[in-house]
């Protein structure tokens, strides 16, 4: 069988709730050109809870038309073997019943498990390379809620605005972090600008200067005709602390973000250096994003720019060592070295 890509959906749901529990329907598109299919849901929860248990049913049909059937359960003409017969199964409707669970073990420990049965669509179950008509599936899992007592989504906190401009780098990561390589001279000379938006999560964790903020960013790639340029889409979480004894002074902050990023293409630098170790690529990747800044208000005496940030950052993609299927199993990515202004609205 060929290799079947990952896609990345792109939708919308919608969600009504109330002490019948929730129902929603949710729509996907692959915007990834992977199969390009869609896949329409219809759902319902209930959340049932006593003491410290908390457990939820959860029904859902899943319907799947022929192109996302097609792709990851048909078997094309070259894929025809002895023993595997050319096959489409075409559109279908999934059944999933579930049940979900979380047992509070003390404040801040949980206990999660859950169990989901997945019916397939009659064209799947049928499919050659399909071996079960049920598919089971379990969940166990331990959390530890950080701040129990914090409130995410702070009232009082305006939307962050962070523009950024860089090139690409052929230091390593860790180099960048240690500040033991910092050079953005390249034979390709691509780089990297880009507009993010932010929203702070948690302020003063546990009370200690550490903030958690979340950001979704729309990045552009300068290829410099090596190929056409193209846009990067990224989602992160990121911690900054800020804790230094002269931060009273001018405040400074190091960050470290992780998340994911797609991107339209592959960005040349990648393709590159996968193709010289032998290696394949993904659109779809990791995404970190260490980061250090200064108020620009501290410098310059401006108090009403006391939130104002200026620093230099690592816009990194790759692919967790290889160990992610679902980021196309690849064991590498790009590093481009960036400054930017970081603002609050």
């Amino acid at each position: 069988m060929a290799q079947r890509s990952p896609g990345a959906d792109f939708g919308m749901s919608y969600q009504r709730s109330g002490p019948w529990g929730a129902v929603y329907t949710e729509y996907f598109h692959d915007i990834a050109g992977a199969s390009e299919g869609n896949e329409l849901h219809l759902g319902y929860d209930y959340e049932w809870q006593s003491g410290r248990l908390r457990l939820r049913p959860h029904l859902m049909l899943a319907a799947r038309d022929a192109k996302l059937n097609n792709y990851y359960y048909g078997v094309g003409p070259g894929e025809v073997s002895a023993t595997r017969a050319a096959y489409q199964p075409g559109s279908g409707v999934n059944g999933q019943v579930g049940l979900y669970g979380a047992y509070s073990l003390t404040e801040r420990w949980r206990l999660l498990a859950g169990v989901l049965a997945t019916r397939w669509a009659k064209g799947v179950r049928n499919s050659p390379i399909v071996d079960n008509r049920v598919q089971l599936s379990t969940t166990v899992g331990l959390m530890y809620d950080v701040s129990p007592e914090h409130a995410i989504w702070p009232d009082n906190n305006q939307l962050i605005v962070k523009v950024l401009s860089g090139k690409a780098t052929n230091c390593n990561l860790a180099a960048v972090m240690e500040f033991s390589c910092a050079s953005t001279k390249t034979a390709d000379n691509t780089g990297v600008s880009a507009i993010e938006v932010g929203r702070p999560f948690i302020e003063r964790l546990n009370g200690w200067p550490l903030d958690i903020v979340g950001y979704l960013g729309l990045l552009h790639h300068d290829e410099r005709g090596l190929q056409a340029d193209f846009w990067q889409a990224d989602a992160y979480m990121k911690a900054f602390y800020y804790g230094f004894p002269w931060c009273e002074r001018v405040r400074t902050r190091l960050g470290f973000g992780i998340g994911v990023s797609y991107a339209q293409k592959v960005p040349f630098v990648e393709q590159r250096d996968q193709f010289i170790r032998g290696r394949n690529s993904s659109k779809l990747l990791n995404y970190l994003d260490p980061s250090i800044d200064v108020s620009v208000g501290d410098l310059f005496g401006v108090r009403k720019l006391r939130e104002t940030y200026f620093g230099f950052g690592v816009s990194h993609r790759s692919g967790i060592f290889g160990t992610s299927q679902m980021l196309g199993n690849v064991n590498g990515g790009s590093n481009y070295i960036y400054s930017y202004l970081e603002w609050k609205m």
